[in-house]
């Protein structure tokens, strides 16, 4: 019964700590970038909610967080916007939006740097919650600049984009997440969504080896 039980999960058992331990931060941190963003630039919407708070627990979703770790796949609570309360929405909605996915770049490049400096003098343990750190953080930053509703990267764009082609986007954006789930879900990601992951968050980190090696 205990391997048949394994199978359901995402990570290798002996994983789960170091992948809930990445997990907490980098959800914490993307959902607090976005309202201290947001805060900062004029909406005090999800300070009002208690969401401008390092605490996991105002950003967790219980059941994004049980997918991600049975599926591979889950979710964070979206931090609420309101840009009526910018004095420049659009340029506002960008950075808001980008604050996420930045926060992730910059956790899984510390994470990197202090692996780099510590490799061969670092426990075990260490060094694998520092490689979970930045695999996860690098993954995340990748996924979530993809152009598909609900992401970050379909937000940015939705923000650059002019006000007719902003009206269009919104009458399909069901369809749009409708076509995320299918590429995220089913096998037909294996041939489309996952390798350019794969691809993208390894030239990510053969950046940091570049940048890294300088020294």
């Amino acid at each position: 019964m205990e391997n048949f039980s394994l199978n359901f999960l995402a990570f290798p058992l002996e994983q789960m700590p170091f992948v809930i331990i990445s997990l907490l931060v980098a959800f914490t941190v993307h959902e607090f970038a976005h309202a201290y963003t947001a805060y900062k630039l004029g909406d005090d919407t999800a300070k009002e909610q208690g969401r401008l708070t390092l605490n996991p627990i105002q950003h967790l979703d219980p059941i994004g967080t049980i997918f991600i770790l049975l599926a591979g796949f889950g979710w964070a609570r979206p931090v609420p916007v309101n840009r009526r309360n910018f004095a420049n929405p659009k340029l506002a909605g960008v950075l808001v939006s980008l604050a996420g996915p930045l926060s992730n770049f910059i956790i899984a490049f510390i994470a990197f740097g202090i692996l780099f400096f510590m490799i061969g003098s670092a426990p075990p343990f260490a060094v694998q919650l520092l490689n979970m750190m930045v695999w996860l953080n690098v993954l995340l930053f990748v996924f979530n600049l993809l152009p598909f509703p609900p992401l970050d990267g379909y937000r940015i764009i939705e923000d650059l984009a002019p006000p007719q082609a902003r009206v269009k986007m919104t009458q399909y954006e069901q369809y749009g997440v409708l076509l995320f789930l299918v590429l995220v879900i089913t096998p037909l990601g294996n041939y489309t969504i996952h390798p350019f992951l794969s691809v993208m968050t390894g030239a990510v980190r053969a950046g940091f080896q570049s940048i890294f090696s300088i020294f």
